[in-house]
This record gives C-alpha cells, sequence and structure tokens, in this order.
C-alpha cells in the first residue's frame, strides 16, 4: 500500500527564518507525532530544534545537541518532546534501548539521523531536509507521509 506525501520547500535566508518555521510546526505538533531531521553536519537540524523546543518551553530554555546522550527530554505545552540524536549508532537494536517505545507511545520525537531507525521509522510522519542555500543562508525540505501529508498542506509556513 502506498501512503500519501506531499513536499514543501522553505527559504530560510537567516536564523530568525529558522526560528519562525520552527514555531509553526511546533504549533502543529502533538504527542505521536514523529519529525525526521535530515541534512549534513551544521545545516541547522539541532538549531531548529532548539527553537522548537524552546516554543513549546520557555524563550531560555537550555536545550543542550543530544549528540552525545542520544536522547533529551522535555516537559512542553504540547506534552513530552523527546530529542534524538542518532548519529552515533549503528543500528535500530541501540534505539530501543534509549525508551524509543515509550517515547513513541506519549511524546513528540525530533529524531536527527533518522535512517538508522531502520524498521522503526514510522510511515506517518513529517520529513525535514535542511540543505545549504548560503554562508548563512538554508533550505527546509519537507515531505509529509501518511497522515503528515494532508496536515502539511495545511500548514502555513511562512510569514
Amino acid at each position: 500500500m502506498t501512503h500519501p506525501t506531499i513536499h514543501r520547500t522553505v527559504p530560510l535566508p537567516d536564523e530568525a527564518a529558522t526560528v519562525d518555521l520552527a514555531r509553526r510546526l511546533a504549533r502543529a505538533l502533538g504527542p505521536g507525532d514523529l519529525v525526521a531531521l535530515r541534512g549534513d553536519l551544521g545545516a541547522g537540524k539541532t538549531a531548529l530544534s532548539r527553537a522548537l523546543i524552546r516554543a513549546v518551553t520557555e524563550e531560555d530554555a537550555e536545550v543542550p545537541s543530544p549528540t552525545f546522550t542520544l536522547v533529551q527530554t522535555y516537559d512542553t505545552d504540547i506534552g513530552p518532546v523527546w530529542h534524538f540524536d542518532l548519529y552515533r549508532l549503528s543500528g535500530p537494536d541501540e534505539v530501543t534501548e534509549l525508551g524509543w517505545d515509550e517515547a513513541r507511545a506519549e511524546a513528540v520525537l525530533l529524531v536527527e539521523w533518522p535512517d538508522r531507525l531502520g524498521p522503526l521509522l514510522p510511515a506517518d510522519r513529517l520529513d525535514l531536509t535542511m540543505t545549504f542555500a548560503g554562508p548563512t543562508a538554508r533550505q527546509a525540505e519537507l515531505t509529509g507521509h501518511g497522515a503528515w501529508a494532508e496536515r502539511l498542506a495545511a500548514l502555513e509556513l511562512a510569514p
């Protein structure tokens, strides 16, 4: 069975545009949602995640990168948010040791390097790929899969 998909591109000329996109996405998220964050090192995955988490907690919240801890959890206005960085993992078996099943059942998941999930990557998800578009500019490619296709189509992504 094929799942519906929709693609949208959002230019991000500066960090303020990235923060704005993160805030708009935050308003659309709820428990059970997964945002799969892709892009080269330094493309802005963590910056977007940090802005999104601050949008649903506090503007000055401490939001460290989960690069070394592998996962950070937050109590937020939209329920628990789990921010995973799977770069250092070799595969899905290691993800389950991080509390994956609990997170999937109750939280919004932000997952950097989602390809490490293998078969654990759900069909209903939002893929967000960050690419370089200049020295400080980025571009976000968003793809809504399954239930996220309709949600992404209806989402206001630009000011």
